[in-house]
């Protein structure tokens, strides 16, 4: 991912440094486990922890002549360990150290996430306890459906935030297994314990069972849950796009001192950040179907899924960071304009009090299509002549055999929308 969009806390996590660092950690722990087992002597792994160094210059300079990460890692300690160096990596595979940090990392970045998603989560439930009885008009289809209130909005995304964290703590629990158990998964060369040592001093569990890989479809999941996590992200600024529509005004991203909107146009306020979520949400969703293309591999293992994944998972999990916390400032910052709400409540005329109407007749004996047709009649009006609503009922003769003129009048409120909004809130989890 460019530098652009790379938090440092996350991007630390999938640089060179941490990754042969984890690699140095994982060849020292089965020394240590082997040592235990009698297989190398005692002070092996005490001498490569005291005497190894990473220095990514230095691997990188052998790869070149060796094509191969991992020979090159290991020829770069053997240079600083010396002879003990001859025990480093016995009877162990490149996966073997290759999947189990690669697995740790995943959950070191899962991890982030999920403390970002918590954050965000905090965020919606400020807010919509803020608005949660701000009216605004619900949209059906881009059109003008009945009111609902702007807390609304924000208890549905604090709802579908809670359900991606649980997402994201299964997909990282389910991707936190590595392995040590050699060439093609039989532990032939090595002894289980191994496995188990390694894995459990580096916060990782053994996995029940492999090939020379950890299974992709583990993978392809943690990258589908961070590809829904953000079509989430996505959700909030699409809608914060429309409502910031100079013909809708209804909510706009926050616009700092000195901010320029056009390079052009002095009076522009765009929403540069919505539309960067919802941009990079492609990205995600188009790396999640590259993950799963990797689950099937040849036999024991091909390594048609290493170059695809040394690409979407360092991308995927930068740029879910950046946009999580774009998001959560846009939601904390975002400017609200509860007036506007209400013109734009009001500027279809009350035919969004339609079904109140339709309810009532059908509640007075009337069936319900002959109800139905009644009041569309006279919502065609108001569309057609512009016509309010209230006053199109009235002159409809037909439909006025069942109201009095207060009792019409009386179905023109928004009192009743708020009845159950404390409910909804108390459902989900906000209060």
């Amino acid at each position: 991912m460019i530098e652009r969009y790379t938090r440092p806390e996350m991007g630390a996590i999938w640089s060179d440094e941490n990754k042969y660092k984890i690699w140095l950690e994982i060849e020292i722990l089965a020394c240590e486990a082997m040592a235990k087992l009698g297989l190398v002597p005692n002070d092996v792994a005490p001498t490569v922890r005291k005497k190894a160094k990473i220095n990514v210059a230095r691997i990188n300079e052998l790869e070149e002549t060796t094509k191969h990460d991992v020979i090159a890692f290991l020829t770069s300690i053997e240079e600083y360990v010396g002879k003990p160096s001859r025990y480093i990596h016995l009877g162990m595979t490149s996966s073997d150290v290759l999947d189990t940090c690669f697995a740790l990392q995943c959950k070191q970045s899962g991890e982030l996430l999920i403390n970002g998603l918590e954050e965000l989560k905090q965020v919606l439930k400020k807010r919509a306890l803020e608005f949660e009885d701000t009216m605004c008009i619900g949209r059906t289809h881009g059109i003008h459906a009945e009111p609902t209130t702007f807390g609304l909005k924000l208890a549905l995304w604090f709802d579908e935030c809670n359900r991606n964290i649980n997402r994201m703590k299964n997909a990282v629990d389910e991707i936190s297994y590595g392995k040590i158990n050699g060439a093609v998964g039989t532990f032939e060369h090595l002894s289980p314990k191994v496995e188990e040592h390694v894995c459990k001093n580096i916060g990782l569990k053994p996995a029940p069972i492999t090939t020379q890989v950890i299974q992709r479809d583990r993978h392809a999941n943690f990258i589908s849950t961070i590809a829904l996590t953000g079509s989430m992200l996505e959700k909030i600024a699409l809608e914060i796009r429309h409502l910031q529509r100079t013909e809708v005004r209804e909510a706009e991203e926050y616009f700092s001192i000195g901010q320029k909107g056009s390079s052009a146009m002095p009076h522009k306020k765009n929403p540069i950040v919505s539309e960067n979520i919802c941009g990079q949400a492609r990205i995600l969703r188009a790396n999640a179907f590259a993950a799963m293309e990797n689950n099937a591999l040849w036999h024991e293992r091909d390594i048609s899924h290493s170059s695809v994944e040394r690409i979407i998972f360092p991308d995927s999990t930068i740029s879910l960071d950046y946009i999580l916390h774009k998001t959560i400032n846009l939601v904390d910052k975002l400017i609200v304009y509860p007036d506007r709400m209400f013109m734009n409540l009001e500027m279809t005329n009350g035919i969004i009090y339609s079904q109140k109407v339709l309810i009532e007749l059908a509640k007075r004996g009337l069936k319900r299509q002959t109800a139905y047709e009644l009041v569309q009649a006279s919502a065609m009006r108001t569309w057609k002549e512009n016509l309010p609503f209230q006053e199109a009922l009235i002159e409809n003769k037909e439909l006025m055999k069942h109201f009095t003129m207060e009792e019409l009048q009386n179905l023109f409120n928004h009192d009743v929308i708020f009845r159950n909004v404390d409910f909804i809130f108390k459902r989900c989890g906000i209060k």
